[in-house]
């Protein structure tokens, strides 16, 4: 007969096992709850017209060329002012109604079921935070607009679309909030980086990265992205005629944004993008 040798490691050792498998179980139920504490509650059904619109919006920055399969946008939600509607990571072009989620101003989804998040979404949660007045947000890589995130030329305003420009838009430089990194901001000390540089404007531009566009309505921070890169592109023209630019006073823009409305072009921009 051969006797085991308890001393040896490949022994079976049942106390052990056991005390190691309570180990396991004790920690997997420290997560859970962990995770269940991060899990805020839900502030109830969103409106479902602020759905369609939420969806629509992701649909119109793909189609104007704003976002192509990066980028995001999202929404305070209607019925808690400490809550936002933001899309799961996907696609903007592919967005639909199912992929949305609600998140505390922490960045925690309420209900996540196992679904891929934006590592951006930092940006929403923390500018919703510094500024109760926007009601919308969005994120995007704007083609036009990131050579000014570079250079010494200042993006300026050069036509009446582009009145919030006129008073100067802030660069976030991401090196100074958190040194080398990979540029994306993924967390929320670097996303509250980014609304403190934002301050009170209707943009922020991202150095080598894009911009960060906020508004008081989906219609308004849809227009702004889109008429952000618009105003780039024509500015870019008025640099390579040569010659002195006359740019818009900052009391034009002003005066510009007190009456700006963007019903006429949203009617135009949804019923173009939900027909594809």
């Amino acid at each position: 007969m051969r006797c085991t040798d308890l001393s040896s490691p490949r022994a079976a050792r049942p106390g052990v096992a056991t005390g190691h498998a309570l180990l396991i179980a004790v920690a997997a139920l420290a997560a859970a709850q962990a995770l269940a504490q991060q899990q805020p509650v839900s502030a109830g059904p969103a409106d479902p017209q602020l759905i369609e619109d939420l969806v629509t919006a992701n649909r119109i920055l793909a189609m104007e060329g704003v976002v192509d399969g990066m980028g995001h946008v999202s929404v305070r939600h209607n019925r808690d002012p400490n809550r936002y509607l933001l899309s799961r990571a996907r696609a903007p072009a592919l967005v639909t109604g199912e992929d949305i989620l609600e998140f505390d101003l922490e960045s925690n989804p309420v209900d996540l079921r196992g679904r891929a998040l934006y590592s951006e979404r930092f940006i929403h949660g923390e500018i919703y935070k510094a500024r109760p007045d926007v009601m919308a947000v969005v994120h995007n890589h704007s083609p036009a607009v990131i050579p000014f995130t570079v250079s010494s030329v200042q993006l300026r305003a050069v036509a009446h679309s582009g009145g919030f420009i006129a008073d100067g838009l802030p660069i976030y430089e991401i090196r100074d909030a958190g040194g080398m990194t990979d540029m994306l901001v993924r967390n929320a000390a670097l996303g509250r980086a980014l609304a403190s540089a934002l301050g009170n404007k209707a943009a922020v531009l991202m150095r080598g990265h894009g911009a960060a566009v906020v508004g008081p309505s989906l219609p308004h921070v849809v227009g702004r992205s889109i008429y952000l890169e618009v105003g780039a592109k024509l500015q870019a023209e008025a640099i390579a005629l040569g010659g002195t630019i006359n740019y818009l006073d900052p009391e034009e823009g002003r005066r510009i944004e007190a009456r700006r409305d963007y019903s006429r072009p949203w009617e135009m921009w949804k019923r173009k993008a939900m027909a594809k």
